[in-house]
């Protein structure tokens, strides 16, 4: 059996691209699978002591409980694409960590036939600086990507 994996983010385009990314699974006859990358929730929330004379943060290591209410909202967002999709075949994944080698290593891990995403418009200075997730990911992937244009 064929599987789309879809990419998606807080961003509002998002749902342009699960939508678009849910009918081209529909046509493929093919499992679906939303994906979200969330930064290392490590940095959610970190404490450290103080350092060139700054004291604004105070003991050591992360604040679980900002890190625990950051994953919560990821999960419900998670949901609630699902439940926009109104599909229960539809799974999801949280993953944690780089976006780029998050969404290739469980591309690789669930064996994806395509990966969706969206082209998110970003100024040119950032594209230059940053580059985009859609622009690392066709860099690297060897899964063949379907990218939605997200531009208004």
């Amino acid at each position: 059996m064929k599987k789309v994996l879809i990419a998606i983010d807080y961003h509002p385009v998002s749902e342009k691209v699960t939508d678009a990314g849910y009918e081209l699974a529909q046509s493929l006859n093919a499992e679906i699978c939303l994906i979200h990358v969330m930064d290392d929730v490590g940095f959610y929330g970190a404490q450290y002591p103080t350092f060139m004379g700054y004291d604004g943060y105070t003991g050591m290591g992360p604040d679980l409980d900002v890190a625990l209410e950051m994953r919560n909202i990821a999960e419900e967002f998670m949901e609630k694409a699902k439940q926009h999709l109104g599909d229960e075949k539809v799974q999801t994944y949280l993953a944690e960590g780089d976006t780029v080698k998050s969404i290739m290593s469980y591309g690789e891990e669930w064996g994806a036939n395509v990966l969706v995403m969206g082209t998110h418009s970003h100024s040119v200075l950032e594209k230059l600086l940053l580059g985009t997730v859609a622009e690392k990911i066709l860099e690297k992937t060897k899964i063949p990507v379907y990218l939605v244009p997200v531009k208004k």
